[in-house]
């Protein structure tokens, strides 16, 4: 379970990263909004999986309110999937 969300995380990350980097500086300055139109509806579902997934999750593994609050601030800030999986998804490797 939390291996399919670090990949979740990781997608919806990307995700945004492309729509706030690359497609919305296309769309204003080349006036060119096709990538943001096919983004947009990917990054969109994909965020969606992510905070349900994240309230699921949360429930399992009985995470506190906080890291359940953190999980979802993860969620709309840049990079932010990327610094949960980092800060609260770390796993032990095995010897």
């Amino acid at each position: 379970m939390v291996q399919a969300f670090r990949i979740l995380g990781w997608l919806e990350g990307a995700s945004f990263l492309i729509l706030l980097f690359i497609a919305m500086p296309v769309k204003y300055m080349a006036h060119n909004p096709a990538m943001v139109k096919a983004m947009g509806p990917i990054h969109g579902f994909l965020f969606v999986a992510y905070v349900l997934f994240a309230n699921f999750l949360a429930g399992e593994l009985n995470w506190s309110g906080k890291t359940r609050i953190k999980a979802f601030l993860a969620a709309v800030l840049p990079f932010g999937t990327f610094w949960f999986e980092k800060k609260y998804l770390v796993v032990t490797e095995k010897v």
